[in-house]
């Protein structure tokens, strides 16, 4: 594809001020092909989920897989003091939606050259659905987080400065539509954006692992709902995984980083790079996986002098060397950054089957068990000995599978706070030193952003009322129970 001009809406906040001046950047001009946003969208993408930076992502905190050191306030829930929910919505709305748009602007308007004529129809409904389905993950997220959030006026400034909020469970239905589009459209037999220099930092341009994440994103978005709307979730899931999903490692979706700056992990950029200690192991999953003998605590987590495992109790802050610090993983500057991985697809077969297929259930809890311990550089054999003392609980499922998940998704905050939400397990206390705004719970949701509240505040207010209360204890509409 030849270079088109560009212009590349990076740093511009989503509700920003309606003034001209502000909104176009007129010194933002470059020539470019998709292939640039797209790289550019898919690092932000992956750096947001992985990241363990208290501006943006305190979800292993809330999770209670690590603890503060020092300034506890994330720990204790108090996200207003960085203004974290302003930088979810520039990260994922900023830099990530507002770049796939322009990316899909530039492929439909494109004219082949008369060489590209043949191939190119095939050719650009791929391009288009792989951005479409790292739209449809990104979007997931983001109602995951809030519950209602602006959808279809959203990511498109000059149209729509002030956007509108949609109802979170329309937004669900539309964004399973927009899979089994994307699926009808991807064609093995075409390419895509061709290696990782041109495009796809992800899969290298192969449609057929697009397929397989675009299953596999169906199923997760199916057992979102499982609760609120469980005929659509059972038909969707029981459709992705007779499409195929992932069924190992070599499907995983996720960035793999480089070794020097920016392009290294942003675990070891907090962790290692940065020079400071900031984060020790938490006290709720350590204990856990002390009184299990977890051969993966080895992996997320050193010893203290003496080879024991200790954690510090949840929201309270300590000296870093009187507690187990965060694994060698997070001081590696390659470590991927996961987007969704064999690991997950297999809990949520799992949790399918607990629902819908419950003959299937203990065979799949075990899969995924074993692929969690695996993934993290144990043995089938280790799987084994430790499924011997948490065997699959067909009478109390959410707990067997609620708690397990909890600990496999350990690199995989966001998405184990979906899990906990959904099955409520494992049980998690709020620390007494809780901010008064938590009602003494841990979140069930993130508050929108101030600048929100700031700007947009009509549509704020809306949505705020829609949901029942712009709180860090309302409910999504999926989290039934």
């Amino acid at each position: 594809m030849k270079k088109i001009i560009a212009i590349l809406t990076i740093g511009l906040s989503m509700t920003a001020c309606v003034n001209e001046d502000i909104n176009t950047d007129p010194n933002s001009a470059y020539t470019t092909v998709p292939g640039s946003l797209i790289n550019y969208a898919q690092k932000e993408l992956s750096d947001y989920v992985n990241t363990p930076s208290v501006n943006e992502n305190n979800f292993r905190l809330t999770m209670q897989y690590w603890q503060e050191t020092t300034y506890v306030n994330e720990s204790n829930y108090d996200f207003t003091n960085r203004n974290v929910s302003n930088q979810i919505y520039s990260d994922n709305y900023v830099n990530v939606l507002n770049n796939l748009g322009k990316a899909k602007e530039i492929i439909k308007s494109y004219a082949p050259t008369p060489t590209e004529l043949a191939g190119w129809p095939k050719n650009q409904k791929n391009q288009l659905a792989i951005i479409d389905l790292m739209q449809v993950y990104t979007y997931q997220l983001l109602v995951d987080t809030f519950g209602n959030v602006p959808y279809t006026q959203a990511a498109n400034l000059v149209a729509y400065p002030l956007p509108a909020y949609d109802d979170a469970a329309t937004i669900y239905q539309d964004l399973i539509a927009r899979v089994n589009a994307d699926l009808t459209n991807l064609d093995n037999t075409a390419t895509g954006f061709g290696s990782f220099d041109s495009g796809d930092k992800y899969y290298n341009g192969n449609i057929a692992k697009w397929r397989v994440f675009a299953n596999s994103l169906k199923l997760k978005l199916a057992i979102g709902i499982a609760d609120a709307n469980p005929t659509l979730a059972q038909t969707t899931a029981t459709a992705a995984i007779a499409a195929g999903v992932m069924t190992s490692p070599a499907d995983n979706c996720q960035l793999n980083y480089l070794p020097d700056s920016p392009n290294y992990s942003p675990l070891f950029e907090n962790l290692s790079a940065s020079g400071r200690d900031d984060y020790f192991a938490g006290k709720t999953l350590v204990d856990y996986m002390n009184t299990t003998n977890d051969p993966r605590i080895s992996h997320y987590y050193d010893p203290i002098t003496g080879g024991t495992y200790v954690g510090q109790v949840i929201g309270q802050g300590g000296e870093f060397g009187d507690f187990s610090h965060i694994g060698e993983f997070a001081y590696t500057a390659t470590t991927p950054g996961i987007l969704l991985n064999y690991t997950e697809v297999a809990f949520y077969i799992a949790e399918a089957n607990a629902r819908w297929t419950p003959a299937a259930a203990a065979t799949a809890y075990t899969t995924a068990v074993t692929a969690s311990i695996v993934e993290w550089g144990g043995t089938p054999a280790q799987a084994t000995a430790y499924l011997a003392t948490k065997p699959y609980d067909a009478a109390n499922w959410k707990k067997s599978i609620g708690e397990q998940a909890w600990v496999a998704m350990f690199n995989q905050a966001i998405t184990s706070w979906n899990f906990w939400r959904r099955l409520d397990f494992p049980v998690l206390t709020a620390p007494t030193t809780a901010i008064i705004n938590a009602g003494g719970k841990v979140p069930v949701r993130m508050a929108y952003p101030v600048l929100e509240q700031q700007v947009n505040s009509s549509n704020w207010k809306a949505a705020s009322t829609a949901i029942g209360g712009d709180l860090l204890t309302t409910k999504l509409f999926w989290d039934k129970f």
